[in-house]
């Protein structure tokens, strides 16, 4: 993969999507798209589950993440590479003999790759173990509802598979998202496990040759994700058969335990938690005089330094001659624009890692995603407001 831009730029920062829909999902990927995108899109729920898309070009090359990603991995390799020895525990000895330096980024991914040039399995069959893992990631996004979402620009994927347009995609996740919605199953994961609660009711209320059946395949072991497959059923027709029992109280839906992850990708060391400078000169570049009065007051109160740019073309030798350390910019001015001089700042060695802070009166994701890829730090909207302008002052300012 080869990225569109000169640098690879740093994690941006978590941005929140509010009822993340497909016609949002379909609007963000278009986005990236359009921008051709390279590397990675992260995204979290509420319940600090994350998602992790790999992007070349704005199109899908991998997607993994969520509760039980190794599970999920696992369950498509078996249907669609039955040649492969189940994943436990075979398969996690086939997977221990492979050498680890070759697992960079994603081993999901990887092992594929590297199976496929060892000939153990077929491009056909990658394709569509990459294509359903894809649709189960969007859908369970779908079920998680608001999320967060971070981008990193990189060239995260070595190698190239295939390549998934996201439009077609989340257009085939949204029908079985639907089809579960008109179910009434919105409030049930396909990634939870159904057990037995009541035994004695339930055998009470069932023929026995059903309660045998119940007790066989509800042992609390296989997801009803694992189930359906199992049963060679669609997992919509499945969970809606178990449905009854599962609103008398006889069965019930928990969480389980994701399969150990056979490849450990090696952790960087976090930095330490830094202390905020009370004397940083900070710039800000906008045309808007009441925005820049109402920062100046705000940031010299603070005991701040600050200086005002209300040109867009002066902007650039100013700030070269000033170095401020950190700079407020502002996305739209007459006959210049944020970007342009974001992605200028970037290409100049001593402020590559100088926070650059995006002000807009648009807070449109359209905008955030195209501020991120020309190397912005954060975004702020307009009005402004004094916590949000000092919090952000906290977030990327440190010594």
């Amino acid at each position: 993969m080869t990225t569109t831009m000169n640098s690879a730029k740093p994690n941006s920062p978590l941005l929140s999507i509010g009822n993340f829909t497909a016609s949002r999902r379909a609007r963000f990927f278009t986005t990236l798209q359009q921008l051709k995108f390279n590397g990675q899109l992260l995204l979290k729920d509420a319940h600090n589950r994350q998602w992790v898309f790999y992007l070349n070009r704005g199109d899908i090359a991998y997607a993994t993440g969520g509760s039980t990603p190794v599970r999920r991995w696992a369950r498509n390799l078996a249907t669609y590479s039955s040649q492969l020895p189940p994943y436990l525990p075979n398969l996690q000895k086939e997977l221990s003999s492979i050498e680890a330096a070759i697992f960079t980024t994603c081993w999901e991914y990887e092992t594929l790759c590297l199976w496929i040039k060892q000939q153990k399995i077929t491009l056909d069959q990658a394709t569509k173990i990459i294509k359903a893992i894809t649709i189960e990631v969007l859908f369970d996004i779908a079920q998680a509802g608001d999320v967060t979402y971070q981008i990193k620009q990189d060239n995260s994927l070595s190698s190239e598979l295939i390549l998934i347009d996201s439009q077609q995609a989340i257009a085939a996740t949204q029908k079985l998202w639907q089809a579960w919605q008109n179910a009434k199953l919105i409030n049930y994961s396909p990634n939870n496990v159904p057990i037995i609660k009541q035994p004695e009711q339930l055998q009470a209320r069932t023929s026995p040759q059903v309660y045998q059946t119940l007790t066989r395949i509800l042992n609390g072991q296989r997801t009803l994700r694992e189930l359906a497959g199992q049963m060679k059923r669609d997992i919509l027709s499945v969970t809606c058969s178990l449905l009854p029992y599962i609103q008398a109280g006889l069965v019930e839906l928990v969480a389980v335990a994701d399969f150990p992850a056979p490849i450990f990708p090696s952790v960087p060391e976090q930095p330490s938690i830094a202390t905020i400078s009370q004397d940083l000169l900070i710039a800000c570049v906008d045309d808007d005089i009441w925005v820049c009065k109402t920062m100046e007051k705000l940031l010299t109160a603070a005991g701040h330094q600050f200086m005002w740019i209300n040109d867009g073309l002066r902007a650039l030798a100013t700030i070269l001659a000033r170095k401020p350390d950190l700079i407020f910019l502002d996305l739209v001015m007459p006959q210049t624009n944020g970007y342009e001089i974001c992605s200028k700042l970037r290409k100049i060695p001593s402020f590559r890692d100088t926070p650059i802070i995006i002000l807009t009166g648009n807070d449109g994701v359209v905008d955030q995603v195209r501020a991120r890829l020309f190397g912005a730090s954060d975004f702020i909207s307009k009005p402004i407001d004094a916590e949000t302008v000092l919090s952000v002052i906290h977030k990327h300012a440190t010594e």
